[in-house]
């Protein structure tokens, strides 16, 4: 497989004597956290910064993910790096890929994922944190622009997977609230219309407790391009409140 390497990206790397594999994987940075191990392998995450833009770096070697089309396993960096090309294909706000890239030496199979770190933006899990100190517009903002991102995502026939709030980033600007996904890795096709649908969004709502009745038909008028009132709006909720009971009781 050949390396990917953003356009938009390369002169600065190069610059830093960063624009292939070897030199990535040889670079000396502290990790963000503890490396995932497991899989016959181990993966790591880290936080890297060049002339004032800053990028999440990750490694891993032997950390591999099977499956029918690949019985004999491939890193689990090539299924989310496939992932966020395809939504950029489709035009769903999600991270940005700026390198990825594998090797097999030395008994290993390496890879490297580097991505735009998303400084400017923050996950929903925060925002909900501070959720009654928000104002009303800001409050109604985000949770349109929840809404909006979930139709662009389902509209693309794409389910993401782990659509949760530490999941969703948000950021306002003059014109709206934007919002874009991360953490591609559990992406599929969505086969099963309605029955699909239902169970990406009630793991969201099911984790955003400072949400109310008001707030959840705010974000599925927007989902549905609807009215909050309306009676699709109405349908809707009590599906997934019916799913949310079930899932409760399990």
């Amino acid at each position: 497989m050949t390396d990917y390497l953003a356009s938009a990206d390369q002169a600065l790397l190069q610059r830093h004597g960063l624009g292939d594999f070897e030199a990535l994987w040889a670079l000396q940075l502290q990790a963000v956290d503890e490396p995932n191990t497991g899989r016959g392998g181990w993966s790591c995450v880290f936080r890297l910064e060049l002339e004032g833009k800053g990028y999440y770096l990750k490694r891993q070697s032997g950390y591999l993910t099977r499956s029918l089309y690949r019985p004999f396993g491939e890193p689990t960096f090539a299924r989310e790096f496939r992932n966020i090309s395809r939504y950029q294909k489709l035009a769903i706000p999600a991270l940005q890929a700026v390198f990825y890239g594998e090797r097999k030496q030395a008994g290993e199979h390496r890879a490297i994922l580097m991505t735009r770190a998303l400084d400017e933006w923050t996950d929903l899990e925060h925002l909900l944190a501070q959720w009654s100190q928000l104002a009303e517009a800001q409050r109604s903002g985000i949770l349109k622009a929840c809404g909006q991102l979930a139709r662009t995502l389902h509209g693309a026939g794409q389910l993401h997977g782990c659509f949760y709030p530490k999941h969703i980033f948000l950021r306002e600007r003059r014109e709206g609230w934007q919002a874009q996904l991360i953490d591609l890795e559990k992406t599929r096709p969505l086969l099963f219309g309605m029955r699909d649908r239902l169970k990406d969004l009630e793991p969201l709502l099911r984790r955003a407790d400072a949400w109310g009745e008001a707030d959840v038909r705010v974000l599925l008028g927007a989902y549905l391009a609807q009215p909050a009132d309306s009676a699709q709006v109405d349908n809707w909720l009590q599906r997934l409140l019916q799913r949310r009971r079930h899932k409760e009781a399990r």
